[in-house]
């Protein structure tokens, strides 16, 4: 999460914890119970999506570490292919030309041209051995190909986990803070008579955001919408309106 994200969960962890604390308060046969229950799933949303996009970030900074040892093993065995192809040539003259460098150095250019030296290679594996290539060189390049095609998937996989889990983000701070809309209408109506409660409310919904200086700075839990943007102008504004 963004470290506004992370802030409108701390904000909605207090706002579960305050309707935890003073479940007396809101019986669960009234909206507010239902509301505040609604922030808790909200809560436990953020905290799974939270930890899967974590998980989804390291897997693809995995899968990345993992594609550059692949990829750089099946370049060795394209330039050992290429080297004994040249080679070759001196007694097939041309045989050399289906053995070309790739062009470019993405993934899936490496691959296609594994693909193809493979395939031309196969009829030709006894000459290439008897000119010091392993015996298994072949099925060496089909593992290198395998081992990089794995690799890339990981890394898709990972980025694929990390997108999911920030929209999941994005959904269930969106339920929390319409709940939170939601009481910051029942809560101090219920508490009207009941100042400390009240402040202990407006604290628990309370949201910091940073000031286009870099100063932290609030906009009061009470504020609209329209004096929450003119507090927030020229920032990102943490506040819930």
């Amino acid at each position: 999460m963004n470290s506004l994200s992370t802030r409108r969960y701390e904000m909605l962890v207090r706002v579960r914890d305050f309707g935890v604390t003073h479940a007396a308060l809101f019986p669960p046969s009234r909206l507010g119970a239902q509301a505040f229950a609604a922030v808790g799933g909200a809560v436990a949303a953020l905290s799974d999506h939270a930890a899967s996009q974590f998980s989804g970030r390291g897997s693809a900074r995995e899968g990345t570490v993992s594609k550059a040892v692949a990829r750089e093993a099946l370049r060795d065995d394209l330039e050992a292919i290429l080297r004994t192809a040249r080679a070759l040539a001196l007694d097939m003259p041309g045989i050399d030309d289906k053995f070309r460098p790739p062009r470019g150095t993405g993934d899936q250019t490496v691959l296609h041209a594994a693909r193809a030296f493979a395939r031309d290679a196969a009829p030709l594996a006894a000459d290439f051995i008897k000119h010091d290539m392993p015996e298994d060189f072949l099925d060496d390049l089909q593992n290198d190909i395998k081992e990089l095609e794995e690799a890339m998937r990981d890394h898709e996989a990972g980025k694929d986990t990390h997108v999911a889990a920030r929209a999941g983000i994005e959904s269930a701070i969106d339920a929390g803070l319409d709940a939170v809309r939601r009481l910051d209408a029942i809560v101090p109506n219920r508490l009207r008579n009941d100042a400390t409660t009240l402040a202990l409310w407006e604290r628990a919904r309370h949201v910091e955001y940073r000031s286009s200086k870099g100063k932290n700075e609030t906009v009061p839990p009470e504020a609209t919408p329209i004096a929450a943007a003119a507090a927030g102008a020229a920032a990102v504004s943490g506040t819930v309106v």
